[in-house]
């Protein structure tokens, strides 16, 4: 098994390599509309990044708490789920 996993990596190192050393050359026009999608690209990976680290933050944080005992909703106000109907 560890054989063929290292036949399969050499196999692609030489095929990359293969594929930089007789690459064509391409030459493109870069329209400006590309640059509105990478800035949209890159803000997307920025806004995906920014939510996992504040679930795992929390995550983080909440557990951190319950090992230290520290209660987050200790001086919190709890208004009560009753509901009052007046009838005319």
């Amino acid at each position: 098994m560890r054989k063929k996993i290292l036949c399969l990596l050499g196999l692609s190192y030489f095929g990359f390599a293969f594929m930089l050393l007789f690459g064509a050359n391409g030459q493109a026009y870069i329209d400006p509309s590309v640059v509105t999608y990478v800035i949209q690209a890159v803000a997307g990976v920025v806004i995906a990044v920014g939510a996992a680290v504040g679930i795992y933050w929390r995550r983080a944080k909440k557990k951190l708490n319950e090992k230290l005992g520290v209660d987050e909703n200790k001086n919190k106000e709890v208004e009560s789920d009753e509901i009052v109907v007046k009838e005319d």
